[in-house]
């Protein structure tokens, strides 16, 4: 533990103070953007269902292709293709339907020329190379060069032979009839944190059915050409050089008792680049070879397949009731409603600028009037200077307001620096009692005399020698301290010529006063011994206190405050000290001046 701290410190509780503002406007705003803020949060609660723990699916997929194509051959003869011979199964949750192909028939292993391209022709030996295996090439170079056709050489390659012929695919697309093939998808889902399974297939499914979006959306047999159809393509384009089509399946589960329901739904998206003149490779095609013996000759038919891959996409969650979750969605909404703080501190603390007298409350007519917002922010901020030990104030009788300077900026006396101008504090006329006795029970009320009444009506004292010549009202004395700390008590009580504040009745009564200041001492402690001896050192500080909470009156400013030569003098004068001799200001200390 601490050194510094007990168990009375640690038990304790602190909680901030807050300002009620008392405001028919600010009120309605507050309570409307509150009302806003809740029913958004219900809202969001109920809609998204934020009352649940979310949970991802693992999924399992299977496909069933089913559909008969009639084809011609390269001898014209029609030939029946069913789903052996034109579906590919795929690696995960793909699978192939192939729509158009080039087939090269009877391959065997041997020598020919290769197909004529810029890298293949030839006009002699010398233009091929044995040996050399060209990823683009069909086989490998022997390295002469032969005659391909009436017109060109090509160079001759061990491959298998003849050599496939580089032509693009038919149009229309062979298997044009795949348009009508159907699919039947098995998905089948499991939730493991809640511990539920389901599939797509609905007990009692119509195996004749067919999807389609309004009429039939929970059909798992989707007809090719209806996929097609959903996105927007054709088919019969898309056949010619194949594609890739995406199956989405969104699993939305709410399994709460009460509102059960777990069914997917289907959508589709075109997966590969649609445009083709910008495509290097434009569609989707593999190639792929069926072997087969002609006597003691290994044969192949080599095919060139094009055909659409079709991706299933299986993605969604499962949501259910947790209280641990609602009390976090509610913890964390709990901000919001701060929104109504943060817009009307910034409604005071921007309306209550000087730039808003003119032009915005006659733009905004829900905000407070500017002099309603400037005294809402005077009650809610309050603008404190930092305590450093430079930081001097002054005040100055014929000057509304006081004087901030910073001592480290002093090359001349406080009298003639300007310093920064801060407002006086508003003072609290109903704790006055304390600034003077209370009438004697005899003394009957009488009226003032007119001198008493107007201050500082008296003529200022002529020059003499002994006066500074940064005194302005002719009653300072020159500083007793050393050269280097004189500057901080060369300050007059006026800033120009004139009557000097300690000729004023109330300076008599306020701060001059024996019976105001004993009365002043024993306000605050009643058991308060008056010495004999030292009653003048205390009436003398009590002079200075109560001088500063006079010229002042704010206890931040008291500590850094600075009398006038005038008045210090004068209460040296009226309270002295028996060795005459007086430290001057203590910085920084609850009151400046201590002896």
């Amino acid at each position: 533990m601490c050194p510094c701290c007990s168990w009375r410190d640690i038990c304790k509780y602190e909680t901030a103070k807050v300002i009620r503002v008392q405001s028919m406007t600010y009120g309605t705003i507050r309570w409307t953007l509150c009302m806003i803020v809740f029913l958004y949060v219900c809202l969001a609660l109920v809609s998204d269902k934020l009352y649940q723990r979310k949970e991802p699916l693992i999924s399992s997929v299977q496909t069933k292709v089913k559909g008969i194509a009639e084809v011609k051959d390269g001898n014209a003869k029609m030939k029946v293709m069913d789903t052996a011979d034109y579906t590919f199964p795929l690696q995960g949750n793909s699978f192939f339907v192939m729509t158009n192909f080039i087939a090269t028939e009877g391959q065997t292993q041997g020598l020919c020329p290769e197909y004529p391209t810029r890298r293949t022709l030839c006009s002699n030996d010398w233009g091929c190379q044995k040996g050399r295996k060209d990823p683009l090439s069909k086989g490998i170079q022997t390295g002469k060069c032969v005659q391909y056709n009436a017109t060109r050489k090509t160079c001759e390659v061990s491959a298998w032979c003849p050599v496939e012929l580089e032509r693009d695919p038919p149009r229309p697309a062979l298997l044009i009839s795949a348009e009508n093939f159907t699919v039947l998808i098995k998905n089948n889902i499991d939730f493991p944190g809640h511990n539920y399974t389901t599939r797509n297939i609905l007990p009692g499914v119509n195996i004749t059915c067919t999807f389609h979006k309004t009429r039939n959306p929970q059909c798992p047999i989707f007809r090719l050409g209806d996929i097609f159809q959903e996105v927007g393509e054709n088919f019969s384009d898309v056949a010619v050089q194949g594609g890739i089509m995406g199956i989405e399946i969104y699993w939305d589960c709410n399994l709460d008792r009460w509102f059960h329901s777990c069914r997917p739904k289907y959508s589709f998206r075109r997966l590969d680049d649609r445009t083709t003149i910008e495509s290097l490779y434009p569609g989707n095609n593999f190639r792929f070879a069926r072997y087969y013996m002609e006597g003691n000759t290994e044969k192949r038919n080599l095919i060139k397949a094009f055909g659409i891959r079709f991706d299933i996409l299986v993605f969604g969650t499962g949501g259910k009731f947790d209280f641990i979750q609602v009390v976090v969605y509610i913890g964390s909404t709990l901000s919001y409603f701060g929104l109504a703080t943060v817009f009307i501190d910034f409604l005071i603390d921007t309306y209550s600028s000087t730039c808003c007298r003119s032009r915005v409350y006659r733009c905004c007519p829900v905000c407070e009037p500017c002099g309603v917002n400037e005294y809402y922010y005077r009650k809610k901020c309050e603008t404190i200077e930092e305590p450093k030990p430079t930081l001097k104030y002054v005040s100055f009788v014929d000057e509304p307001y006081i004087r901030m300077v910073d001592q480290q900026l002093l090359g001349k006396s406080l009298q003639e620096m300007e310093g920064e101008e801060v407002p006086r504090p508003r003072r609290d006329f109903t704790d006055l009692a304390k600034l003077s006795p209370p009438p004697h029970p005899d003394s009957s009320p009488s009226p003032a005399a007119p001198e008493e009444m107007q201050l500082l009506k008296g003529k200022p004292r002529l020059p003499s020698p002994a006066r500074p010549k940064w005194c302005s009202c002719g009653q300072c004395r020159p500083s007793q301290l050393p050269e280097s700390s004189k500057v901080i008590e060369e300050l007059c009580c006026r800033k120009k010529e004139g009557p000097c504040i300690t000729t004023s009745a109330l300076f008599e009564e306020l701060v001059l006063s024996r019976a105001t200041l004993r009365f002043s001492l024993l306000y605050q402690e009643p058991l308060l011994e008056m010495d004999a001896d030292a009653l003048n050192d205390q009436l003398r500080h009590c002079a200075y206190r109560r001088y500063v909470d006079w010229r002042f009156g704010s206890e931040d400013m008291a500590a850094f405050a600075i009398l006038p030569s005038c008045c210090r003098w004068k209460i040296r004068e009226r309270f002295p000290k028996k060795d005459g001799k007086y430290a001057g200001f203590k910085n920084p200390s609850p009151y400046t001046y201590l002896n």
